[in-house]
């Protein structure tokens, strides 16, 4: 089963749910003309922003641009926003990832970053796993957050925010999901670094740097000319 049919099922639609909903809060207010949304090309985590030109990209033929995460087909310095849902836990070399991220991002660009949490429910029920690389989701290498934080810092991004969410512990059938809603509530408010996945979002920065924005006709127009070389290469 791939990540994104084990999505559909009543164990991953109840993660994908939240993630979804977060991502339409912390976004709604991210502004600027090129954001992109590496992986997971059936769900639409940019929905909530209100940026003109907005990308997806995978692997698959199915998307805008198709490339692999450790190789974005972007110049440097060209995006405003990149979204990465559940991508660095399932990448050979996440670090990596990231690394081509900050490439892509403008300065005071954003990233946001989707994962599992290893020290919750969801983390245990994956390391007491007879066969814990053999079935998703518990065949991704989770990545905590602070060890997310120390990446970010060593590239230059400052953490800007986040969330913690979903904890239920990891019930297969959807009755279950659904009688263990109470714990959302009391999860958030008592043991919020508990839940199952996590949204982190981090701003590129540049010390000494003297940011000048470009003018409003120059940026529509870079942008612009961004959308005909993307769409030249997922051709």
């Amino acid at each position: 089963m791939h990540f994104q049919d084990w999505l559909e099922t009543p164990q991953g639609y109840y993660v994908l749910q939240w993630a979804l909903h977060k991502h339409e809060l912390l976004l709604a207010d991210v502004f600027g003309f090129n954001a992109v949304q590496v992986g997971l090309p059936r769900y639409d985590f940019l929905r909530g922003n209100r940026m003109p030109f907005r990308f997806h990209c995978d692997e698959s033929g199915l998307v805008d641009v198709r490339a692999v995460p450790g190789h974005l087909p972007f110049a440097s310095q060209s995006v405003d926003l990149v979204v990465l849902p559940h991508v660095l836990e399932f990448a050979d070399n996440p670090h990596h990832v990231l690394r081509e991220v900050e490439r892509v991002l403008v300065p005071e660009g954003q990233v946001v970053v989707t994962g599992f949490n290893p020290f919750s429910l969801w983390g245990v029920r994956r390391r007491l796993s007879r066969h814990p690389l053999a079935d998703p989701p518990w065949d991704g290498r989770y990545i905590s957050v602070p060890r997310l934080k120390d990446w970010f810092a060593l590239l230059g991004f400052e953490t800007r925010g986040g969330a913690f969410g979903r904890y239920a512990p990891p019930f297969r059938q959807e009755k279950w999901l659904n009688r263990s809603r109470f714990l959302e509530a009391a999860g958030d408010r008592w043991w919020p670094y508990g839940g199952a996945v996590y949204v982190l979002q981090a701003i590129k920065r540049q010390a000494g740097m003297r940011l000048v924005t470009p003018t409003w006709h120059d940026r529509k127009a870079r942008a612009k000319a961004m959308v005909a070389v993307t769409q030249r290469n997922g051709q």
